[in-house]
C-alpha cells in the first residue's frame, strides 16, 4: 500500500509545523514547511518580503511553491495559513494528496501567538479581532479543500498525530479493498 502526500492547512498558529514534523516522523516521510522553503529561497523573512513587495507578490511565490510540492515526491507538507486563498492552490492540494485542516478557535490561536512578532498579518492593533476575521474568511476555504477536519483545541500534539495517522491508515485500507477482491470501480 502506498501513502499519498499529507497536506496540512489552517490558520497561523494552528500547529501545522509542529504536528507536521511529528507526523512525518511517524510516517517515515520527509517534512516540508512551505513558509520555510519560501524564506530559504528569498534569503529573508516572509515578514520582510511582505513589507517590501506586498501580499500579492508573496501569494504569487507561495502558489509556485504549493504547485511544486504538491507534485511529489510523497511528503508531509505544512502550508502557509493563506495558501488556500488562491483557487489553484486549493485545487492542487485537494487533488494531489490528502488534506487535513487543523481547526483552531481564534481565541486559542491568540493565546498561542500573542507574543509572536514574525507573523505579518497579526501585526495590527487588535490581533484577536484579526484572527477572528481571518477565521471567518478562511474557515470555509479550509473546509472546501480538506478531506479531514481535525479539531486542535485540547488534544496534545501526539494525540493529533495519532488522529491523522488513523485517517491515513483507514484511507489506505479502503483503497486496498477493491484490488484485494479483484474488482474495479468501473
Amino acid at each position: 500500500m502506498s501513502v499519498s502526500s499529507c497536506f496540512l492547512v489552517g490558520l497561523p498558529g494552528s500547529g501545522k509545523s509542529t504536528v507536521g514534523r511529528q507526523l512525518a516522523r511517524r510516517l517515515a516521510l520527509p517534512f516540508v514547511d512551505t513558509d520555510h522553503v519560501i524564506e530559504q529561497r528569498l534569503g529573508c523573512s516572509i515578514r520582510e518580503f511582505f513589507e517590501r513587495e506586498g501580499e500579492e507578490r508573496f501569494r504569487d511565490l507561495e502558489a509556485a511553491i504549493v504547485d511544486e510540492f504538491t507534485q511529489g515526491p510523497v511528503a508531509v507538507v505544512s502550508t502557509g495559513g493563506g495558501s488556500v486563498l488562491r483557487s489553484e492552490n486549493r485545487m492542487h492540494l485537494h487533488e494531489r494528496g490528502t488534506v487535513f485542516y487543523l481547526k483552531s478557535a481564534p481565541e486559542e490561536l491568540f493565546r498561542r501567538l500573542r507574543h509572536d512578532r514574525n507573523r505579518p498579518l497579526l501585526q495590527v492593533a487588535d490581533p484577536l479581532q484579526r484572527l477572528r476575521d481571518l477565521f471567518d474568511a478562511r474557515d470555509p476555504l479550509y473546509r472546501t479543500v480538506s478531506h479531514f477536519v481535525i479539531e486542535t483545541g485540547r488534544p496534545s500534539v501526539a494525540t493529533l498525530v495519532n488522529m491523522i495517522v488513523m485517517q491515513v491508515e483507514l484511507g489506505q485500507a479502503a483503497a486496498a479493498v477493491p484490488s484485494e477482491r479483484g474488482t474495479s470501480d468501473h
